[in-house]
C-alpha cells in the first residue's frame, strides 16, 4: 500500500477525462438500456447476451463462454438464458464436441428477435455516440477505450465476436 506522498495525483486534464469516462460508463449504459426496455421489454445485458449468441458459429456458444464475455456470472446468466428460453428464443444444448459444457443455441425466433432489435440498438449507439463525434474523434476514441480495454480486461483483449468452442 502507498503512502499519500507516494500518490500520483491526477493533473488537470486527467481528472477532466477521468470524470468524463465516468459519466460515460454511467450515463451511455442507462440511454442504451432505456431504448432497449422501451422498445422490446429487454436489459442491455440481455441483449448483449442474445446478440452474442446470435453472433457465435452456428448461433451457439457455451455458456461459461458467454458469462466471461458479457462479464456475467453464471448463476446470473442462468437466469438471463432460463428467460430467453421461456420467450423460446434460445434452447440450452450439450455441448456436441465436450458433453461437459452446456451451449446455448439461438432458436430460429431468437434470431428473429436479433434481427428485430438491432436496428433500433445501432440507431441508439449512433445517436448517443457517432452522432456526436468527428470522424477523427471516433479514431481517437476506440484506440483509447481499446488501450484501456486492453489493460482492464481479464484476457487482454477488447472483447469481439465470440470464437466458438
Amino acid at each position: 500500500m502507498s503512502n499519500s506522498s507516494e500518490t500520483r495525483w491526477l493533473s488537470k486534464d486527467e481528472d477532466f477525462t477521468w470524470r468524463a469516462i465516468w459519466s460515460l460508463m454511467t450515463w451511455l449504459p442507462v440511454k442504451l438500456e432505456a431504448q432497449l426496455r422501451e422498445d422490446h421489454g429487454l436489459s442491455l445485458s440481455e441483449y448483449y447476451a442474445l446478440s452474442q449468441i446470435s453472433e457465435a458459429p452456428d448461433r451457439a456458444i457455451r455458456l461459461s463462454e458467454l458469462a466471461e464475455i458479457t462479464n456475467m456470472t453464471l448463476s446470473h446468466l442462468s437466469r438471463v438464458i432460463s428467460r430467453m428460453m421461456k420467450a423460446g428464443w434460445v434452447e440450452r444444448v450439450t455441448d456436441p464436441e465436450d458433453g461437459r459444457y452446456t451451449l446455448g443455441q439461438l432458436t430460429d425466433a431468437g434470431w428473429d428477435k436479433v434481427t428485430e432489435m438491432a436496428p433500433g440498438h445501432v440507431e441508439a449507439v449512433q445517436q448517443a455516440i457517432f452522432d456526436q463525434l468527428s470522424d477523427e474523434q471516433v479514431r481517437a476514441l476506440g484506440e483509447g477505450a481499446a488501450r484501456v480495454a486492453e489493460a482492464v480486461s481479464p484476457h487482454g483483449e477488447v472483447t469481439g465476436p465470440p470464437k466458438g468452442h
